[in-house]
């Protein structure tokens, strides 16, 4: 069954760092991309970071651009987004999604305090 499990998030001091993951079952996350969004109420969600199939490609639309590594470990099929220089305004819900099945984790709530 496919199915993406988050984990991590929670309440972090402004300039803080935190690492959210994703765990995967059903497909391996080293043969197809995977990304991270984030959303806020009224909000669509936004597309925050984004490594292909290969792994050899990411990209990190958007504002928290230089502040984020994605990354992800083949031996625990999971998939990760560290986020560092953490700031109020990013304050939101983070969801991982794979684009090739159209499935997306539960969503971690992560809070910035300024």
């Amino acid at each position: 069954q496919l199915q993406l499990v988050q984990s991590g998030g929670g309440l972090v001091q402004f300039g803080g760092s935190l690492t959210l993951s994703c765990a995967a079952s059903g497909f391996s996350v080293t043969t197809y991309p995977m990304s991270w969004y984030r959303q806020t109420p009224g909000k669509e969600r936004e597309l925050v970071a984004f490594i292909s199939g290969t792994g050899d490609r990411t990209n990190f639309p958007g504002s928290m651009k230089g502040r984020l590594t994605i990354s992800r470990d083949g031996a625990k099929n999971t998939v990760y987004l560290q986020m560092a220089s953490l700031k109020p305004e990013d304050t939101a819900v983070y969801y991982c999604y794979t684009p090739t099945f159209g499935r997306w984790g539960q969503g971690t709530q992560v809070t910035v305090s300024s």
